[in-house]
């Protein structure tokens, strides 16, 4: 029972801040490659962010320098720390994991980020 719980998500105006949190049950978080992607309407899902089991992390070029991801897997979260937002940000957000050396992929049920003034 694998289950994976976004929250954080809101309405911000241009330039503001949101954490978004991904938390983690069923599962051993600290084995699991995570990932955050976002999904607009019309467009693709795309992936924003992605923190793999040994910390290493790697952004989409159009959040670099805004947006960060981090872990604690004592709590079995992952978290995506969100500055000057930009209204192309606005998107459902979803958390996706795997094991490192596993092939099942699990998604969370997703958070609205809507960036507007």
């Amino acid at each position: 029972q694998v289950q994976l719980v976004e929250s954080g998500g809101g309405l911000v105006q241009p330039g503001g801040s949101l954490r978004l949190s991904c938390a983690a049950s069923g599962i051993i978080f600290s084995i699991c490659d995570v990932g955050w992607y976002r999904q607009a309407p019309g467009k693709q899902r795309e992936l924003v962010a992605g923190i793999t089991s040994g910390g290493s992390t790697n952004l989409a070029e159009s959040v670099k320098g805004r947006f960060t991801i981090s872990r604690v897997n004592a709590k079995n979260t992952v978290y995506l720390q969100m500055n000057s937002l930009k209204p192309e940000d606005t998107a459902v957000y979803y958390c996706n994991a795997h094991r490192s050396a596993g092939t099942l992929y699990y998604w969370g049920q997703g958070t609205q980020v809507t960036v507007s003034s």
